[in-house]
C-alpha cells in the first residue's frame, strides 16, 4: 500500500525484540506492533507489520528453520504469545498461558516445534506448535529478563534473571535445574550460545571439552562472562573497555547507561559480539592473547556507529556475505558488514507522534519532519539513499508539534507561549512591526498559535526582544470591545494579503493585512478548527478558495473571491459553503492542496484514514488505509504528483501513492482509532456510568423530612406559602403533621417541634450522627454527648464543646473517649486525653500495658522526676522485650539506663560475634565489671583467633593481665597457623599478623624462638615472677577445659586445642616439670592425629621434633622416659618409618613400585646402603603392646560378630529394615595411619602394622637389620591370629 515507511523505533530495554529470517526478513517491536523489513547489504524496505498484541511488544523471533522460516513467534506485556505466518500478515495462534507480562520468547534451533518464553514472575511456558499443547514449570522465583534454547540440545534452555542469576533447566524434565550460573551480580541483559558444539575451542584440556557448549551473558554489571555448560562454571570473563566516541563524557561507572547485548554469530566459534556504553559494537576474539581482546565496529569514521546504548543484534548471510543487524536508543536500525566491519545502511525510526511534516519551498523534496521524541529529521527523499535523513535534537528538550522553512541560523525566542504551539507561519509583517523593516532586510514575520488560544508575532532578527500578541491590534482595527475567542490556527493566503484565523468556537475570521481590518466570518462549523489551508493560486479562478477542518469531520470550501476582491466597509458573515465533502467519521486533522492539480485536496482525520478529493465535484478520489492509528499531518509531494505522505500517532510517516490505493471512499463506521460506531456508544456510555460514579456524593441532609416536602409538586408548594401567610387564621400548627416542614419559617417552638419529629427520623433510619448534631444545635449539649458515648462515636469536636456543659460532664466525656480510642487502638490519642484530665500516672500504664515502652519513658522524664522507680521499671521491661525480640544494642541501652551494667554487657554479647564480644567487655570493663569482661574479652579474642585476626585478639587480651596466659596461648597459635601455612599444609588464610614473631626470624629452634618471644614480648621466662610467674601461668591454663578430640572437629578448631596444650608444655618445660612437658606435648600431637588431619600431624611433628631422636634431651634427669615420652617417641619414629619408605622405591618381584604413589619427582632418595633406618626401630615392636593389641582385635571381632547376629535377628522380625552392616574394615594401604590404641592412657602405634611394613621394607633395602626383621617374624606369628594378618604375613614367614 505504501511506497516508503520511516517504522516507528524499536522498543528499548527488551532482550531480544527484533530478529532476521534466513531469507533477509528483519522484524522488531514497535510499541505493540511488529514492523518487517526485507534487508540486503545495500538497501532496505518496509514490507509489513503485524498488528494484534494490545500492550509493548517484549519479545520477537522468526523460525530457525528453512521449511517454516516465514513463521514467527512474539510475545507482549499482554501476556500473551502470539504465532504469525509473515507471507499472509496474519495471526495463525494465540497462546494465553501466562498470567503476567511476558518478557522473554525464544525458538528452539533444535525442534521446530518447540517455543519457549518467561514471565516477570518467573514462569518458563513450553509451546509446541504442531500440536498446540503447552507446559509451564517454576525453576525461580525471580523475574525472567531473558532466555535462550540451545542449538545443539533441544532440552535445554538458558534463561537470564534480573538478580544476575542465570539458570540451566532441562524443558524434558519439568525443568530440573542442571546448572545455576552464578558471578554477575546484577541483571542479565542477554544470553548466546556458541553455535559450536563442544568445548574444545578454549579448554586446553580435552577432557573438559568432550560434552556441552559455551553460553555467553551480558550483564549491567559491565562484564561479559563465557560459561562452559559442563561444568556449570565460568571459564572467562571480559570486562568492557571505555571509549571515549564522539566527545561524549559518559561515566562507565554510571550502570543506567549501560545495556549489553552479546551475539554469537554462527559459525564463529571464537568470536562474540557485544555492546558497549555508548552505542560502540565490539568483535571479541576470544583466542586473542594479550589486550585488546576487541576490535571495534564502524572504527573509520565515529559518524557510522550508533550514538547511544545498544539493545538487540541479529546475523544472517546473503549471498556468501555476512550481514550484523543492530537496534539501539538513538531511534535507528543499522546494517554492518561482519567481514570488513563497515557500516552498509542505516534505516531512521520514530520514536514519537509525528505532529507536522512540511517540505521545504528551497530544496527540492527535503521533506521536514516534527516528531514527539524531541527531535527534527531532514529528509531527502530525491536521493538515491532511500532514507537519507538528518535529526536535529541540540537545544530540542519537548515534543515538536510545529515547523515551517526557515533561512535563519538557529536561535530561540525569548517570548514563551503558556501551552503547546501547534502552528507555525511565516507572514508579511503587521503593526508594529510593519512601520518599518529591520535595517533595510526584508520584512518578514514568524506567527505562533498556541493552546491558550493567542497569536504571537515574533521579529526573526530579534528573536530577543518581546513578542506581540495580534489581539490588541484585531481589538483595535475591528473596534472589539468584548473578549476574543481563543484561537486555534491561522494560515497566511500565498499573496501574504489576507490571513485565515480559526477560533475554538467553530468561527473562521479572514482580516486583511496589515491592519488586521475583518474582511468576513465564516460561521460554518460548530467545533473547534483544527486546520485551515488556502488554495495555493496557481490557478486564478481558484485562488481564493478556504479548505477548513473541524472535529465535526466534515471539511468545508468556501469561495472568497467576491469578499476578497470587493470588500465592505462591514465584515460579511458567510453561513453556507462552496463545497462540502463528507465521509470522514473523526475530527480532522490536517488539509494540503496539490500543486499539479488545480482541484484536489488531501485530508487527513483521526479516523486512521487520508482521503484524496476533487474538490469541484466534491466527489471522493481514493482513500489511504495503511496507518494504525490518528493521523496528525499531511502533505502532497512537490515532485512527484501522485505522491502523498502522511503521519500519525502509529510513529510512522508513510510515502503512498493515489493511484495505487485500492479505497476510493473513507471506511464507513470508523470512529478515532478504527473503532466502530456501536462500539464509541458503548464506550460513552462506559464512560459517563465511570464519570457519575466517580461524581462528588451529595452529603446527607440533616433535615431530610422538611427537605422531602420542598419536592412536591408545584401546587402543593404554592398553597404552602398560603397557609404559611394564614398561620394564626387556619389553626394550623407548624413544625408537626403535614406541616413539618414550616417550622423552618415560624417561630422557635415550631423549630424545637421539627427538630423531634427531624429525630425520630434520624433515629428510625439508624443516622445516630445526625441525632447528636441535632441535638447540638438545639442547645442539649448534655444530651448529644451522652447518646455519642452509648454509641460509641465521640470524636475531637464533641469532646472539645463539652466543657460548655461542666467540668463533670467533661471529665465523663473525656473517660468514655478514652475507652473508645482504646478499644480502636488509638492508645497514643488516648493517653493525651488522660493528660488533659492530670491523670499522668493512667496514661503511663495505659502506654505501658500496650507496649508502648519508648511514649511511656518520655512521658514519665519530661513529667516526673528522675528518681521516679517507675522509669526504672519501664526500662527493665522494655529491655526483656527487646531482648527477646533480638534487639540487642537496644536492650542494652535500656539496661544502662536502669544502672544494670552487668544484664547490659551480658545482653550485647549474646549475638557472639567478634564485634559484639569486643563492645560487651568494653562495657563491662568501664562498668567495673572486671570478672565479666575478662570472660567476654576470652570469647573475643577466640573468635578473632579462629578468623586469624591475630593482632586484634592480642588487642583485646592486653588491657586484662590477668589473661596473659591467653595472650601466650594465641601467640603460639599465630605461629603454628603461620608455619603450616608457609608448609603448604593449610590453605592460607587473610588475617591480620600481631607482629609477635618479627623479632625471632632466621634458622632458630623452635623451643628457643618461643622462648625468646615470651621472654621479650611478654615478659615470661624462667625466672618470672608476680602475675609472670611461669607456675602460676601453667596453673591458671590448667583450668581451662579442652574438648575431646573427633573427624568433625573443623582445622582451625583443632589448631587452637594442639596450641593449647604446646603452651601448657611450654610452660610446664619453663617450669621444669619433665613428666608434664611431655604429656602436654603428646596431647598436643595426638589431638591432630585422631582428629584425622595426618598432613598437620606430620609437619606438626617435624616443628616440635626435627630430627626425632631428642625427645630425651627435654627431660633433665637421667630417668628412663616416661610413658607419654615413649608413646610419643614411638609416634615419631613411626611417622620417620613411613616417610623412609615413601621416599625408597620399593619393588616387589615383578619390579612394580609399592610406594602407593606414582614417582613423579626427582628428589634425592637416602643412601641405599645405609647401616640402619636412622632411628631405633624396635620401640615400635613392643611386644607387651602386641599383646594388648591382640587382645582388643579379638575383642572387636566378637562385637562385630554379636552385631551381626543381632541385625539378623532384628531383619527376620521386620523384613521391611534392611540389614545394617555395622564392621569398619581397614584399609589395605600403608598410607593409612592404622592405630589400635591399647586401653592405656598413652597408646602407641599398631605393632603389627609396623611389623608388616618393616619386613615388606626390608625385602629391598638393607636399612632394616636381621634382628628387627626377626623379631617382626616372632611377632606376625605370636599375636596375627586373625585370618587377614595370617595370609598378609605367611609369605613374609616363608621366606
Amino acid at each position: 500500500m505504501h511506497e516508503r515507511c520511516l517504522p516507528a523505533a524499536p522498543n528499548w530495554y527488551c532482550s531480544r525484540c527484533s530478529d532476521v529470517s534466513g531469507a533477509g526478513l528483519f522484524g522488531f517491536g514497535a510499541k505493540n506492533i511488529i514492523y518487517l523489513i526485507q534487508v540486503s547489504a545495500s538497501t532496505c524496505r518496509v514490507v509489513g507489520e503485524l498488528v494484534g498484541h494490545r500492550d509493548l511488544v517484549s519479545s520477537f523471533c522468526f523460525c530457525p528453520h528453512t521449511e517454516q522460516s516465514h513463521i514467527c513467534v512474539s510475545s507482549s506485556c499482554d501476556g500473551t504469545v502470539r504465532f504469525w505466518d509473515t507471507e499472509t500478515k496474519g495471526l495463525l495462534k494465540e497462546i494465553t498461558t501466562h498470567q503476567n507480562p511476558v518478557s522473554a520468547v525464544h525458538w528452539s534451533p533444535v525442534d521446530k516445534n518447540l517455543v519457549v518464553s518467561g514471565d516477570e514472575k518467573g514462569v518458563i511456558v513450553c509451546h509446541w506448535f504442531n500440536t498446540g499443547d503447552s507446559s509451564s514449570f517454576f525453576p525461580e522465583p525471580r523475574t525472567v529478563f531473558c532466555l535462550s534454547c540451545s542449538p545443539h540440545a533441544w532440552n535445554h534452555v538458558a534463561v537470564g534473571y534480573k538478580d544476575g542469576m542465570i539458570v540451566l533447566v532441562d524443558v524434558s524434565k519439568k525443568g530440573e535445574v542442571l546448572h545455576r550460573l552464578r558471578g554477575h551480580d546484577d541483571e542479565i541483559h542477554s544470553v548466546s550460545w556458541s553455535t559450536e558444539p563442544g568445548e574444545s575451542a578454549l579448554c586446553s584440556r580435552a577432557e573438559e571439552s568432550e560434552e556441552g557448549c559455551f553460553l555467553a551473558s551480558g550483564s549491567r554489571d559491565q562484564t561479559v562472562r563465557i560459561w562452559s555448560t559442563a561444568r556449570g562454571k565460568a571459564v572467562m570473563t571480559l570486562k568492557l573497555p571505555y571509549l571515549k566516541k564522539r566527545g561524549s563524557a559518559v561515566d562507565p561507572g554510571v550502570k543506567e547507561r549501560l545495556w549489553l547485548n552479546v551475539h554469537w554469530p554462527r559459525g564463529r566459534g571464537a568470536q562474540l559480539i557485544s555492546s558497549c556504553f555508548s552505542g560502540e559494537l565490539l568483535l571479541w576474539d576470544l583466542l586473542r592473547s594479550g589486550k585488546p581482546k576487541w576490535t571495534l565496529f564502524g572504527s573509520s569514521s565515529d559518524a557510522q556507529g550508533h550514538n547511544r546504548i545498544i539493545f538487540n543484534t541479529s546475523s544472517f548471510v546473503t549471498s556468501g556475505q555476512s550481514l550484523l543487524l543492530s537496534t539501539s536508543m538513538d531511534r535507528e536500525v543499522k546494517c554492518w558488514d561482519m567481514s570488513s566491519l563497515e557500516l552498509c545502511w542505516t534505516l531512521p525510526a520514530l520514536g514519537g507522534f509525528v505532529y507536522c511534516l512540511s517540505f521545504s519551498p528551497l530544496g527540492s523534496g527535503t521533506l521536514a519532519l516534527g516528531v514527539g521524541d524531541n527531535m527534527i529529521r531532514v529528509w531527502n527523499t530525491q536521493s538515491s539513499n532511500h532514507y537519507d535523513t538528518r535529526s536535529f535534537w541540540q537545544g530540542i528538550k519537548s515534543k515538536v508539534t510545529g515547523i515551517t522553512a526557515s533561512i535563519f541560523i538557529p536561535q530561540i525566542s525569548s517570548s514563551y507561549h503558556k501551552k503547546t504551539i501547534y502552528t507555525l507561519a511565516w507572514g508579511p509583517p503587521v503593526p508594529p512591526l510593519s512601520f518599518g523593516s529591520s535595517k533595510g532586510k526584508p520584512a518578514y514575520s514568524l506567527y505562533s498559535c498556541a493552546g491558550e488560544g493567542t497569536i504571537l508575532q515574533h521579529d526573526p532578527y530579534q528573536l530577543n526582544s518581546e513578542a506581540f500578541n495580534i489581539d490588541k491590534l484585531i481589538k483595535n482595527s475591528n473596534n472589539i470591545q468584548h473578549k476574543l475567542s481563543p484561537h486555534t490556527d491561522l494560515n497566511w493566503k500565498p499573496d501574504g494579503k489576507v490571513v485565515a484565523i480559526g477560533n475554538e468556537d467553530g468561527c473562521i475570521d479572514v482580516y486583511e493585512a496589515p491592519s488586521l481590518r475583518l474582511l468576513c466570518s465564516i460561521q460554518q462549523h460548530h467545533k473547534i478548527i483544527n486546520t485551515l489551508r488556502w488554495h495555493h493560486g496557481l490557478s486564478p479562478e481558484l485562488g481564493c478558495l478556504l479548505a477548513s477542518g473541524s472535529s465535526n469531520a466534515i471539511v468545508y470550501v468556501h469561495d472568497l473571491k467576491h469578499v476578497l476582491e470587493c470588500p465592505g466597509d462591514s465584515a460579511v458573515v458567510i453561513t453556507e459553503p462552496f463545497r462540502r465533502l463528507s465521509g470522514h467519521t473523526a475530527k480532522i486533522t490536517g488539509l494540503s492542496w496539490s500543486h499539479h492539480h488545480d482541484d484536489r485536496l488531501v485530508t487527513v482525520c483521526y479516523d486512521g484514514t487520508a482521503q484524496v478529493w476533487d474538490v469541484l465535484q466534491e466527489a471522493p478520489v481514493c482513500n489511504y488505509r495503511g496507518h494504525h492509528g490518528n493521523l496528525l499531518c499531511v502533505d502532497w509531494s512537490p515532485v512527484d504528483p501522485d505522491v502523498v505522505w502522511t503521519g500519525g500517532k502509529d510513529f510512522t510517516v508513510h510515502e503512498w501513492r493515489v493511484s495505487r490505493q485500492e479505497f476510493d471512499k473513507p471506511p464507513k463506521g470508523m470512529e478515532e482509532n478504527g473503532g466502530s460506531q456501536g462500539k464509541k456508544k458503548k464506550t460513552k456510555a462506559k464512560k459517563s456510568s465511570v464519570t457519575s460514579s466517580l461524581k462528588k456524593k451529595k452529603p446527607r441532609s440533616m433535615l431530610p423530612l422538611s427537605t422531602s416536602m420542598d419536592h412536591r409538586p408545584k401546587d402543593e408548594l404554592l398553597q404552602d406559602c398560603v397557609t404559611l401567610a394564614s398561620v394564626t387564621h387556619n389553626g394550623c400548627i407548624p413544625g408537626q403533621g403535614d406541616h413539618i416542614h414550616l417550622g423552618l419559617f415560624s417561630d422557635r417552638e415550631a423549630l424545637r417541634r421539627m427538630f423531634e419529629a427531624e429525630e425520630e427520623g434520624h433515629l428510625d433510619a439508624g443516622h445516630f450522627e445526625s441525632v447528636v448534631y441535632l441535638r447540638l444545635w438545639s442547645g442539649d449539649l448534655q444530651g448529644a454527648l451522652q447518646l455519642a458515648t452509648e454509641r460509641g462515636e465521640l470524636n475531637d469536636h464533641l469532646l472539645s464543646l463539652a466543657p460548655m456543659a461542666g467540668f463533670s460532664v467533661w471529665s465523663g466525656a473525656v473517660d468514655a473517649y478514652v475507652k473508645q480510642l482504646c478499644l480502636q487502638e488509638q492508645f497514643l490519642k488516648a493517653a493525651s486525653h488522660l493528660l488533659s484530665l492530670n491523670k499522668l500516672h493512667d496514661a503511663i500504664d495505659l502506654l505501658r500495658s500496650h507496649k508502648l515502652y519508648r511514649e511511656a519513658i518520655v512521658l514519665v522524664k519530661a513529667r516526673l522526676p528522675q528518681d521516679e522507680p517507675v522509669l526504672k521499671e519501664l526500662y527493665q521491661s522494655w529491655a526483656a522485650v527487646l531482648e527477646k525480640d533480638g534487639h540487642f544494642s537496644a536492650a542494652a541501652k535500656c539496661y544502662l539506663a536502669a544502672g544494670s551494667s552487668f544484664d547490659a554487657a551480658k545482653v550485647v554479647s549474646r549475638k557472639n560475634e567478634a564485634s559484639s564480644l569486643r563492645a560487651a567487655a568494653e562495657l563491662a570493663r568501664v562498668s567495673g565489671e572486671t570478672a565479666l569482661s575478662q570472660s567476654l574479652s576470652l570469647r573475643c579474642a577466640k573468635e578473632l583467633a579462629l578468623s586469624h585476626d591475630w593482632s586484634a585478639a592480642q588487642d583485646v587480651l592486653r588491657t586484662h593481665d590477668a589473661l596473659l596466659v591467653h595472650r601466650l596461648h594465641f601467640s603460639l597459635a599465630e605461629l603454628l597457623s603461620q608455619f603450616l601455612s608457609d608448609a603448604g599444609v593449610i590453605p592460607a588464610a587473610p588475617g591480620v599478623c600481631s607482629g609477635v614473631w618479627r623479632s625471632a626470624n632466621g634458622p632458630i629452634a623452635f623451643q628457643e624462638r618461643v622462648e625468646r618471644v615470651w621472654g621479650e614480648k611478654f615478659g615470661v621466662s624462667r625466672s618470672s615472677g608476680g602475675h609472670c610467674s611461669v607456675k602460676t601461668l601453667l596453673q591458671e591454663l590448667k583450668s581451662v577445659e579442652n574438648p575431646q578430640p573427633t573427624a568433625n572437629v573443623q582445622l582451625k578448631q583443632v589448631l587452637l586445642s594442639v596450641s593449647l596444650h604446646l603452651t601448657r608444655a611450654f610452660l610446664s618445660f619453663l617450669s621444669e616439670e619433665e613428666v608434664q612437658t611431655m604429656e602436654e606435648l603428646w596431647r598436643a600431637v595426638s589431638w591432630v592425629k585422631d582428629t584425622g588431619h595426618f598432613s598437620v600431624f606430620s609437619e606438626l611433628c617435624h616443628l616440635l621434633f626435627p630430627d626425632g631422636t631428642t625427645l630425651a634431651a627435654l627431660q633433665n634427669s637421667s630417668a628412663p622416659l616416661s610413658a607419654a615420652a615413649l608413646s610419643l617417641q614411638s609416634f615419631v619414629h613411626y611417622l620417620r618409618l613411613y616417610e623412609r619408605w615413601w621416599s625408597f622405591p620399593v619393588l616387589n618381584e615383578n619390579g612394580v613400585t609399592q610406594n602407593g604413589t606414582e614417582q613423579t619427582d626427582t628428589e634425592e632418595h637416602p643412601d641405599e646402603t645405609a647401616p640402619d633406618l636412622g632411628f631405633d626401630a624396635t620401640i615400635l615392636l613392643c611386644e607387651s603392646t602386641a599383646a594388648v593389641q591382640a587382645t582388643q582385635r579379638a575383642m572387636n571381632e566378637i562385637q562385630d560378630k554379636l552385631s551381626v547376629m543381632v541385625t539378623k535377628h532384628r531383619a527376620q522380625e521386620q523384613e521391611s529394615e534392611e540389614q545394617n552392616g555395622d564392621t569398619t574394615h581397614e584399609q589395605d594401604t600403608a598410607l593409612t595411619v592404622a592405630c589400635s590404641f591399647c586401653p592405656q592412657s598413652f597408646p602407641r602405634p599398631d605393632v603389627l602394622e609396623c611389623c608388616l611394613l618393616l619386613l615388606h621394607f626390608g625385602r629391598s633395602s638393607p636399612a632394616v637389620s636381621d634382628a628387627v626383621k626377626r623379631q617382626s617374624k616372632d611377632l606376625l606369628q605370636q599375636f596375627g591370629t586373625t585370618s587377614r594378618h595370617q595370609k598378609v604375613t605367611q609369605k613374609f614367614i616363608i621366606t
